[in-house]
């Protein structure tokens, strides 16, 4: 397959004003959100890039205004979002989907102006003692749509993608005491379809701890222990697999020139048998090549979980990136 994306290309104006900063970036741009290692609960702006990666933490470049505010009170932002870019799904022979393809031929959005709905985003963030915290607010069109059955041209059954509106309030937060990392994002969302395609406002949150072990083995690198809990009210209603689910990981970083990290966990469900596991690597070979592999196998999945499809789709992929 063949897959291009313009990710990052904005003109920065940047400037003092007062007691403070500020800065405007117009054009493409990514923006993250959250502190949980797990799920990216809250991290809303982008659009997801499932093509590039199954873990769904590759991000699409969003058309954008955003406006940034730095002073001694903390960091206010503002988006606004002129274009809503619609998630790219596999087509039937590619991984990994769901058994039945998506076709997006049949888009459709609840708002009459789609694409061209305009989204709008405010954030303040600040550090306070040991709290790093995050409040925001994001008022647009989901970055995932409700699937719906229906037939496609040729009489097909396919699913059908419809983009809601929503209002998604939420907070995200770290601590840092001694080794200790305590982390929270938690998030009210109006306005959404669960599964049962029932409009159903809801809370969810991804919650956990993370301890260091620096030089470990008389060594200079450092060993992580990562530990979360994933919750969502609409229990088996939910549209993602975290309803209620643990997480557990280690982080190994050998602080050597080549930049060497790995990453390896799983996330076990508390209802069901199904349990995914995850392996990131990556490694700096010299000043312009690197090298990272990234997996995820399905392990016992349950079939009324939501990633039932995908249960014998894992997956293990080897890349290599050139910078210049």
């Amino acid at each position: 397959r063949t897959h291009a994306d313009l990710r990052e290309a904005y003109a920065l104006l940047f400037g003092e004003a007062g007691d403070g900063e500020w800065e405007l970036r117009l054009g493409f741009d990514k923006v993250f959100w959250g502190v949980a290692e797990s799920h990216h609960l809250i991290d809303i702006i982008n659009q997801t890039d499932v093509i590039e990666d199954p873990d769904q933490e590759e991000k699409l470049g969003q058309p954008m205004a955003h406006a940034t505010w730095l002073a001694d009170f903390g960091v206010l932002e503002a988006f606004v979002m002129p274009y809503f870019r619609e998630r790219t799904f596999q087509a039937r022979s590619g991984r990994l989907r769901n058994t039945l393809v998506v076709d997006t031929d049949q888009t459709a959005y609840e708002s009459a102006a789609g694409q061209q709905h305009v989204d709008w985003a405010a954030r303040y963030s600040h550090t306070v003692d040991i709290f790093d915290f995050g409040l925001s607010i994001f008022d647009g069109t989901n970055r995932a749509p409700t699937l719906t059955l229906g037939l496609d041209r040729g009489g097909s059954l396919v699913l059908v993608p419809t983009y809601d509106q929503v209002r998604q309030y939420s907070l995200d937060m770290q601590a840092t005491t001694g080794s200790w990392l305590l982390k929270l994002e938690a998030a009210w969302r109006d306005g959404e379809k669960d599964r049962a395609l029932i409009e159903d406002d809801y809370g969810a949150l991804v919650a956990g701890v993370e301890y260091s072990f620096y030089g470990v083995f008389d060594s200079d690198a450092d060993l992580g222990l990562i530990g979360e809990l994933l919750f969502d009210d609409r229990d088996d209603r939910a549209t993602n697999p975290f309803e209620n689910d643990i997480f557990g990981a280690v982080r190994l970083a050998l602080n050597d020139v080549e930049s060497t990290e790995l990453l390896a966990g799983v996330i076990r469900d508390l209802n069901q048998s199904t349990s995914t596991a995850f392996v990131e690597a990556n490694r700096r070979i010299d000043d312009n090549w690197s090298v990272g592999l990234e997996g995820t196998a399905f392990l016992n999945v349950d079939d009324a979980d939501v990633q039932f499809p995908l249960r014998r789709d894992n997956v293990l992929e080897l890349t290599a990136t050139y910078n210049f």
